[in-house]
């Protein structure tokens, strides 16, 4: 009984190691200039306590395409990034808000509870092209706002924030 009980243990261990091994993606330290900078009540890091981000880590991430016209833009553009979601769950955060800033330091709310699938992107492109801070970039968070009526709102569109270079999880 005690060797059956044992077994139990080692392999309820086992998969639990195996399921946060999984689940925990090893983001490595940046190479050229980070363009987004990770920090607060994250599980991740890769740079003392933050999670920094270039170019090639965040396209080495499930990226994820949306087709949609904006309010600061003519016509319909597509957008490349990052799923918030995907990002959320890769820093381990279930609750809180995110504090997005911009390189010129301004600075938006973002419940995490945005970060549901099909939802909000950290885009890193537009129309094929890395976006310069004339354009908006390098990041801009964008929600699909055609394709639910429930993003275009004033809260929505105050979130979109743009030239986005930082994000802190409070809790």
């Amino acid at each position: 009984m005690f060797r059956t009980i044992s077994r139990q243990a080692a392999l309820i261990v086992g998969f639990v190691a195996l399921a946060a091994s999984a689940s925990a993606q090893e983001i490595p330290a940046p190479t050229d200039a980070p363009i987004l900078t990770v920090s607060g009540a994250i599980s991740t890091a890769n740079v003392g306590d933050t999670l920094q981000f270039d170019l090639a880590a965040l396209e080495a991430l499930d990226a994820v395409t949306i087709e949609t016209s904006t309010i600061w833009t003519e016509g319909t553009h597509t957008f490349k990034g990052v799923a918030l979601k995907e990002l959320i769950d890769l820093l381990g955060v279930t609750k809180g808000t995110i504090l997005a800033t911009a390189i010129n330091d301004y600075t938006v709310e973002i419940p995490v509870t945005d970060a549901v699938a099909g939802g909000a992107i950290v885009a890193y492109a537009m129309d094929g092209e890395a976006m310069s801070v004339r354009e908006k970039g390098p990041l801009w968070v964008v929600y699909p706002y055609d394709s639910n009526a429930d993003y275009r709102s004033e809260v929505i569109y105050s979130r979109s924030i743009w030239q986005l270079d930082r994000l802190e999880v409070v809790e």
